[in-house]
C-alpha cells in the first residue's frame, strides 16, 4: 500500500462536531476526544481551547481544530 491511498486523519486536540438544534443552535466541543463544552461561535472555540491551555493560531489547520459537519462558518441547524 502506497502513502497516498492511506487517509489523512487529523492530529488536532479540538474537535468542533456538528450543529444541534437549540435556541440558539450549538456545536459539542471535545478537547482530546472528551467532551468539555457547548460552543455558539468560533470566538467559544478559541475561548474553550484557551481555557483548557490550547492556542489556536488557525481555525482553518486541520492539525489544530478538527470540524466535523461543517466548517468553521457553520453554526446554524439545517
Amino acid at each position: 500500500m502506497t502513502e497516498s491511498a492511506i487517509p489523512y486523519m487529523s492530529t488536532a486536540r479540538v474537535t468542533v462536531l456538528g450543529v444541534q438544534a437549540g435556541d440558539p443552535p450549538f456545536r459539542i466541543v471535545e478537547i482530546d476526544g472528551e467532551v468539555v463544552s457547548t460552543a455558539g461561535c468560533m470566538t467559544d472555540v478559541l475561548l474553550i481551547a484557551s481555557a483548557a491551555g490550547i492556542v489556536i493560531h488557525d481555525l482553518d489547520d486541520p492539525d489544530e481544530v478538527r470540524w466535523v459537519g461543517g466548517g468553521k462558518f457553520r453554526w446554524n441547524a439545517r
